[in-house]
Order: C-alpha cells, then sequence, then structure tokens
C-alpha cells in the first residue's frame, strides 16, 4: 500500500478488520502472531494449510456456524490481497457476506507477504503523482 490510497485501500483496511474480528487478535502487536509477521500473514498461511478453521477465536464458536467463520476469513483474505486491481469491491463483499452461499475465487498473496514482485513494482511505477497546490494570501492593513 505505501502510500497509494484509493477506494481498494479501503476494502484492505475492511479485511484486516474482519481478520481482526475473526481471529481476536490484533493486526500487529509488540510480539510476533504465532511466528509470522502479522495477522494476514498468519491467517494467509493457515489457509494455505487448509486450517482456516483454526483462526477463529474461540470466544465466537458458540455463535457463529463454522460455515460463516470460513467465510469471513476467505472474504477478509481476498480484501488484502497484494494487488489491488484483484480485490472484491465493497459491494460485492457486503452481498456476499449478507447472503453467503457465493462461490469465492481463491485470494493471492496477501499485501505484506514477501518480497515485492514486479509486477507489483510495475504499477506502483506507473501511477502518477499527483501535484497539489494552495494559495496564501497576505492581508495587510494601509
Amino acid at each position: 500500500m505505501e502510500g497509494i490510497f484509493s477506494i481498494k485501500s479501503d476494502v484492505y483496511s475492511f479485511g484486516v478488520l474482519l481478520m481482526e474480528v475473526v481471529t481476536g487478535k490484533r493486526r500487529s502487536s509488540i510480539s510476533n502472531i504465532m511466528g509470522y509477521q502479522n495477522l494476514m500473514i498468519y491467517a494467509w498461511n493457515m489457509w494455505k494449510e487448509g486450517k482456516a478453521k483454526d483462526l477463529a477465536d474461540p470466544s465466537i464458536m458458540d455463535t457463529c456456524l463454522i460455515d460463516e467463520i470460513l467465510l469471513c476469513s476467505h472474504m477478509a483474505l481476498l480484501c488484502v490481497q497484494e494487488n489491488p486491481d484483484d480485490r472484491p469491491s465493497m459491494s460485492f463483499v457486503v452481498f456476499t457476506l449478507e447472503n453467503g452461499g457465493t462461490t469465492l475465487p481463491t485470494p493471492n498473496n496477501p499485501g505484506y507477504f514477501s518480497q515485492r514482485s514486479n509486477e507489483m513494482e510495475q504499477i506502483r511505477c506507473n501511477i502518477e503523482n499527483s501535484m497539489n497546490t494552495f494559495t496564501v494570501t497576505d492581508i495587510q492593513g494601509r
């Protein structure tokens, strides 16, 4: 993300928040999360190993269905994909979380997962910097 903000930045943030709710863990803390740099890398590895059920905070297991937990985890990982173009729109996220039952695509690596790919470097290089201008008016008496 590194200073490139867009609608997809909000999607990323929502994905992080959703994973924090599911796991009961903060995105980053003073100590590593189960030996990983941050929550999203931990969640990605658990999902890849087929252990997404183990991500759930024990305090929500009595009140939530496992399918809901898996849907939220999967959606969170879709929201935090490294390439912003791969992230879903918020309308899709909300619709899917409300209705479930949709076959979701397989998520790609989350942002901050590994060394930057050449594709992501190219995207960052192609974004034009915006130039903000401002006017200062100095009011002086006669």
